[in-house]
């Protein structure tokens, strides 16, 4: 379940220092632009910011007074939280940083739909505000731990925020898989891929499979078949504390993949199997308001709601109805 929590993200090195770990998609001219903004704004409330090494030279910014430049592997220690200017690209480039800390991300979208992003470029300065005045809290987004095993062996584990999609590796085979739930055998499928997936990426490839779209505070994990050639081949909702397996048929004709957030991947030989599970370890996303999920969807998707009166104005017109009661006696 998401939960609010405290935007503490331990004691800071130095006591009452505080330090922002400043992400952004410096292929972007505007995110350059933005980028040097909220540095400038966040030095002139006495914040340190900290930048990538690799990207300061493209934010044209250097190590002095008020701006660390750190490698990766440190990058976010002693840090109060992450800011990402960018799409969800880049929110998912952050995540692999933060993954197993106690850190929040704020993502700020210069993208297209930006969903992981909890601001819009044109909300920058008073997203500045919130950060200098500690005016947001930390929502927890369940992950997935994924395992790949060939026989007994485990060859390989990573983990994933949005989906773990096992995949063809060839567009002229179709990958022929078995698929399991809880130690138990669900249905064989001929297909070109499986996604497992969590509510918060129940709006990405999820979404593009044609699987349903889970509101972040249900605690659960999403099976969804990828054009697959089976009698049975349905999006699934299984509890949080299932485990999903996809095993790769040994006679299937070549390879497959696994990839987990469009970002890790994993080759995938006849024989392999794929187990997908809760993960332990949450990733943090920072909340500015308290919008509820409905808002986000029809905002970032521009769903049609032309014709909705809403509660308050049905509370109006009932009010002022008249009343055709008949007359007391």
């Amino acid at each position: 379940m998401s939960q609010s929590q405290d935007t503490a993200a331990g004691p800071p090195a130095e006591a009452g220092v505080r330090r922002i770990l400043l992400l952004a998609h410096t292929g972007r001219e505007g995110a350059i632009a933005v980028a040097r903004q909220v540095i400038t704004a966040l030095r002139a409330h006495g914040l340190v910011v900290r930048v990538l090494a690799d990207e300061a030279k493209d934010l044209q910014v250097e190590a002095g007074e008020g701006i660390e430049l750190v490698a990766e592997d440190s990058a976010v220690d002693d840090c109060e939280l992450v800011v990402v200017l960018g799409g969800d690209g880049t929110i998912l480039r952050a995540a692999e940083l933060t993954h197993g800390t106690s850190t929040p991300l704020l993502g700020v979208n210069l993208g297209h739909v930006g969903f992981l992003a909890e601001a819009e470029s044109e909300d920058i300065e008073s997203t500045i505000d919130a950060i200098v005045a500690r005016r947001y809290t930390s929502e927890d987004r369940l992950t997935l731990d994924v395992a790949v095993y060939r026989g007994k062996e485990l060859v390989a584990s990573t983990w994933a925020l949005n989906e773990a999609s096992v995949e063809k590796a060839a567009r002229q085979r179709m990958l022929e898989v078995v698929v399991e739930v809880d130690g138990r055998p669900l249905s064989r499928w001929g297909c070109d891929g499986v996604v497992c997936a969590t509510p918060t990426g129940s709006t990405a490839y999820n979404f593009s499979a044609g699987g349903p779209v889970v509101w972040p505070t249900v605690d659960a994990l999403l099976m969804v078949p990828i054009s697959a050639h089976a009698l049975y081949a349905r999006p699934m909702v299984v509890a949080p504390d299932s485990v999903l397996a996809v095993e790769v048929l040994a006679q299937t004709v070549g390879a497959g993949v696994l990839w987990c957030d469009g970002r890790r991947t994993v080759d995938l030989p006849p024989g392999a199997r794929i187990e997908v599970r809760r993960g332990r370890q949450p990733l943090h996303l920072v909340r500015l308001h308290q919008a509820p999920f409905t808002d986000r969807l029809v905002a970032k998707f521009d769903l049609p709601v032309e014709g909705w009166r809403g509660s308050s104005e049905r509370r109006r017109a009932s009010a002022h109805a008249p009343s055709h009661k008949a007359d007391a006696p």
